[in-house]
C-alpha cells in the first residue's frame, strides 16, 4: 500500500477517535476493493470483531435512510447515561427528510416526544412546524433531532455529561443528513454544538462554521411561548437562513 498524505492520515484519526467516544475500538476489516480507503486502513491490524459498522461516509451518502436506520440501531435501548434509569419511556431519534438542505437541532424531547418517539410534537413543536412553514418549506422537508435523545426527568436542562454521551450520534446525523444549514435552536443546542459559553444575544445573528457546515443560532420554541416578544427576533434569524438556502420568503412575516 502506498503512504497516505497527510489529509488522509488525519481523516482516518479523526474517525477512529470519533468511534472511540462511542466506545468502539475494534473494527471489522474488509478487502480494500471492497469498501473505500478510510475504513479499509483503519482496520489495518485490528481484531474483526464488529461487522456491523458502516464506516464509509460514501455509503452514508449515497443512502442516508439505511445509514440513519444503522445509527438508530447502534444506539438501542440506549444505558449508557443516567436518562435510560430517570423515567425515559423511550429513545427520540430524529425526523425529516434524510437529505435535508435544512436541520434544526433543539435541547431534548418533552413529555409528547417522549410519548410518541418523535421529536419536536408537543405545543414546541406545533410552533417549530408552523416557523418552518413560514419559510416556505414543510416539515417533511427538513430534517429534525435533538442533542440528547431521552427526556429528562421534569424536563430539566441536559447535563453536561449527558450531552457528551449523546452528541456523537447526533454527530453521525449530521454528516449523514449533510445539510447546507443548521439552526440551533435554544442556548444548550447552540452552546453544545459550538462549545461557546455566551448568552443568546450574542449568539444570535451570525452564521458558525461547524464541521463545515453553516450553523445559526435562534431562540428554542418553548421559549417563544413563553416570551412572544421575541418571535420578531426569531424571524430575522430564519430570514438569514432564507436567504443563504434561496428560500422565498412569504409576503407576510409571521405573528
Amino acid at each position: 500500500m502506498p503512504p497516505l498524505d497527510a489529509e488522509t492520515r488525519r481523516a482516518i484519526s479523526d474517525r477512529i477517535r470519533y468511534y472511540n467516544e462511542l466506545g468502539i475500538y475494534d473494527f471489522y476489516r474488509q478487502p480494500v476493493q471492497a469498501i473505500s480507503l478510510a475504513p479499509a486502513v483503519a482496520g489495518e491490524g485490528a481484531r474483526a470483531t464488529t461487522p456491523s459498522m458502516n464506516l464509509t461516509k460514501t455509503a452514508a451518502s449515497s443512502d442516508p435512510v439505511a445509514a440513519l436506520r444503522q445509527i438508530r440501531e447502534d444506539i438501542g435501548d440506549c444505558t449508557r447515561c443516567r436518562l435510560s434509569k430517570q423515567g425515559r419511556k423511550q429513545i427520540v431519534f430524529g425526523v425529516g427528510n434524510p437529505r435535508a438542505d435544512l436541520m434544526f437541532i433543539g435541547e431534548a424531547p418533552g413529555a409528547d416526544e417522549d410519548e410518541r418517539g418523535e421529536p419536536f410534537v408537543g405545543r414546541a413543536g406545533q410552533l417549530l412546524t408552523n416557523m418552518i412553514k413560514a419559510m416556505g418549506l414543510s416539515r417533511e422537508e427538513v430534517y429534525i433531532a435533538n442533542i440528547i435523545k431521552c427526556r429528562p426527568p421534569g424536563n430539566r436542562t441536559p447535563e453536561r455529561d449527558e450531552c457528551e454521551t449523546c452528541s456523537p450520534f447526533l454527530m453521525r446525523q449530521i454528516e449523514t443528513v449533510a445539510p447546507k444549514a443548521i439552526v440551533a435552536l435554544g442556548a444548550v443546542a447552540a452552546k453544545t454544538l459550538l462549545a461557546i459559553n455566551a448568552p443568546m444575544s450574542e449568539l444570535r445573528g451570525r452564521w458558525y462554521d461547524f464541521r463545515g457546515t453553516k450553523l445559526a443560532v435562534t431562540y428554542h420554541p418553548a421559549f417563544l411561548l413563553r416570551d412572544p416578544r421575541q418571535k420578531k427576533e426569531t424571524w430575522k434569524d430564519l430570514q438569514m437562513v432564507m436567504k443563504e438556502l434561496g428560500l422565498k420568503a412569504p409576503e407576510k412575516a409571521p405573528a
